[in-house]
């Protein structure tokens, strides 16, 4: 047996596709002298995995497991490393991870004059009139926390339209000749659900708040075919390097659906997703409420049963709706983009039609609002009693009413929370809504002791799509230096067990996916993790230079390091 094993541990694994959106099934593979962590209530911990067709065969010893396996079954020794099922990210933007990937991306800069600067340099490289995108920039790291105005861009970049993406993706910073382009002066009134921001004058600074981003955006050239297709490709490889083999897709056009089965079709597509319908995409919907959700297509590689709304903005960028006035905005309660009868009207068709309802709400209001919604939906649809089976969720839930926490469970209502927004936020949380309501902010705990189920995410590409930040920020509410000592806000904090339910069972729950993914048991779909370190019991600090060694979906191996 040994001199087998040691032969096939090295032997070549060679995937034989077929010539349909379906591949093959890979050979047989057995995963052994490991710690697995499977998620199966009856038998949660084993020291091997056995995978055939695509799914897993069985857990067990590694005794067991070998004597039980087929001739000719690869066998890889993991030498004691750990394999937890394949991560889940319950709400990410593919496409937005790949552009990101591919053009000006200002996360991390620390200045206002750091982004100048790059855009010039973009600038030089262009000709004039050709606009210049770019994402992730974020006042609050910045020495002078408040919005840029566009005065020191334009001078820089006078003959371009620029148009730059907060980190949020709920403001924009655009320079003048952008401004003029869109037409946007001291007389345009903020649109409905937006906001232009002005200097003292009444003259635009530059910054446009979430619906008012559409003044500009119109204007912008929409990216080629083949840049939204590599923007994918890049993007699916920064999600298997991170050990994601599924991601919620959270608000997707019709045309990314299409591109998303064209690179399926001809086998592009290592990566499972669950795509969610932007409200804005009425003939997409239209669409698919008349031919109903589509459900596992291309070898379980893409669902489409879901509709994404957006109830208000962003905490960071002051536009999550909140109950009473911003501490550090006084008068400004955030923005409501949707009236509370028109989500119950969208959650009510949506639910005739077989699709689930998922709601960006991060303020207070936009929450408390988005609950009086989904349960008049309900109770108008006589489904109040099996609400759970429905599952609607509430996309972010970061800042909620103590008394509407219980409501969740009770509605049935699926909190998405990102645990890294909690540690990109604390540092300013207080000064946008002061120490009275900070026991509502990002309340992971207070949640799950009222009976519901988190699914985390990260929002990629607001934060990293890397699920290990996301599970140290679960268990510690900590930042990456460690700060602050013991944890922000630690009672919140969430048990290991918790955090890796909520980036697997619990996250795959949130997509009516638990009956095939999310933990390792016998019949499911053979979607694994092998790490580098046990990241159950070491050090918290340690989890981060925790990395991924091989992502395994359905069987097959789609990364090693």
């Amino acid at each position: 047996m040994s001199e087998f094993r040691r032969w096939i541990c090295v032997a070549l694994f060679v995937a034989t596709l077929a010539p349909c959106a379906v591949p093959q099934a890979p050979r047989d593979l057995l995963l052994v002298n490991g710690t697995v962590y499977t998620l199966d209530e009856d038998r949660p911990i084993a020291q091997a995995l056995s995978i055939s067709g695509g799914r897993i065969r069985a857990t067990g010893s590694t005794e067991s497991i070998l004597a039980d396996a087929p001739a000719g079954t690869r066998v890889i020794d993991l030498h004691g490393k750990t394999v937890i099922p394949g991560l889940i990210d319950a709400h990410g933007h593919l496409i937005n991870l790949g552009l990101s990937l591919q053009g000006l991306n200002f996360a991390g800069m620390s200045s206002y004059g750091e982004i100048v600067d790059a855009v010039a340099v973009k600038a030089e490289s262009l000709p004039a009139g050709e606009w210049i995108t770019g994402r992730g920039w974020d006042q609050n790291d910045w020495p002078e926390k408040s919005f840029p105005k566009h005065a020191l861009l334009s001078s820089r970049s006078p003959y371009n339209p620029v148009a730059l993406t907060r980190i949020d993706g709920h403001a924009m910073l655009v320079n003048a000749r952008a401004l003029e382009i869109s037409g946007i002066d001291n007389a345009t009134a903020d649109p409905p659900g937006g906001r232009i921001l002005r200097d003292e004058g009444g003259a635009a600074t530059g910054v446009l708040i979430d619906r008012a981003q559409g003044l500009v955006a119109r204007y912008v050239p929409a990216e080629t075919e083949a840049t939204r297709r590599a923007a994918v490709t890049l993007a699916i490889r920064e999600c298997l390097k991170y050990g994601l083999t599924s991601v919620h897709d959270a608000g997707v056009s019709g045309a990314d659906i299409a591109l998303y089965k064209a690179m399926i079709d001809e086998d592009e597509f290592d990566l499972r997703v669950y795509a969610m319908i932007r409200a804005t995409e009425a003939t997409t919907i239209n669409r698919f409420y008349e031919s109903g959700p589509l459900i596992a297509y291309g070898g379980n590689r893409l669902t489409v049963r879901s509709i994404k709304v957006m109830m208000d903005g962003a905490l960071g960028s002051r536009g999550a709706a909140l109950l009473k006035t911003y501490t550090d905005d006084p008068g400004n309660m955030g923005l409501q983009l949707l009236a509370t009868d028109a989500l119950t009207a969208i959650t009510l068709r949506a639910l005739k039609s077989g699709f689930q309802v998922n709601t960006h709400a991060i303020g207070d209001k936009a929450n408390h609002e988005t609950l009086d919604a989904y349960q008049a939906a309900l109770l108008s649809l006589s489904l109040r009693s099996r609400s759970r089976d429905l599952r609607l969720r509430i996309e972010h839930a970061q800042i909620v009413a103590i008394r509407d926490i219980p409501r969740f469970s009770a509605l049935g209502v699926i909190p998405s929370m990102q645990a890294t927004h909690a540690t990109s936020d604390m540092y300013w949380v207080k000064d946008r809504i002061g120490a009275k309501r900070l026991p509502r902010a990002y309340a992971w705990k207070r949640f799950l002791q009222t009976g519901s189920r988190i699914a985390n995410g990260s929002d990629f590409p607001v934060e990293s799509p890397n699920p290990l930040w996301g599970f140290y920020a679960s268990v510690t509410r900590q930042d990456r230096e460690g700060w602050p000592e013991g944890g922000w806000r630690p009672g919140q904090r969430m048990s290991r067990e918790e955090a890796l339910r909520s980036f697997t069972l619990d996250a795959a729950y949130a997509a009516f996916e638990d009956d095939i993914v999310g933990s390792l048991e016998a019949g499911k779909l053979a979607d694994a993790v092998v790490l580098s370190a046990d990241i159950m019991k070491i050090p918290p600090a340690q989890i981060l230079s925790s990395v991924v060694e091989m992502t395994i979906l359905g069987g097959e191996i789609v990364y090693r390091r």
